[in-house]
């Protein structure tokens, strides 16, 4: 089993905080003989006849000396999550949580907005000081 991320317990919290109820800490995707692990799974009780959303979070830091590199792993684990994710529970949607201040540094320059525009990933941030969802894209 693959070690939490430093802000694993905050985001979590801020999931929590936000209606949601963790399902699954990790979420285990089994692949025939490999082992995946995506950091959580959460679902949230919609309307009595609409059933539960649920999602998938994979929480990156973004600690490393150098951010691009930490987006290249990150989007190479997110498009590997997704894949699996896709064939094996399609109804639960793949984020990836980043602190704000990581998404005004990157997702708010050029690079970033690539993504955006070209949906590539859904991105959920937070605040890890407060514990508390700021943004939902995607």
């Amino acid at each position: 089993m693959p070690a939490k991320d430093i802000f694993h317990d905050c985001f979590k919290a801020a999931l929590v905080k936000d209606g949601w109820h963790i399902s699954h800490d990790p979420y285990n995707l089994k692949v025939g003989k490999k082992d995946l692990f995506i950091d959580l799974g959460a679902e949230k009780l919609l309307a009595a006849d609409k059933g539960s959303q649920k999602i998938a979070v994979e929480i990156k830091s973004f600690v490393s000396p150098s951010e691009i590199r930490d987006l290249e792993v990150a989007l190479g684990q997110y498009v590997l999550y997704q894949n699996v994710l896709a064939r094996i529970e399609p109804e639960r949607t793949l984020y990836l949580a980043i602190r704000e201040s990581i998404f005004l540094k990157l997702f708010e320059q050029e690079i970033g907005q690539i993504l955006l525009e070209n949906q590539v990933l859904k991105l959920l941030t937070f605040y890890p000081e407060t514990e508390e969802i700021a943004r939902w894209i995607g």
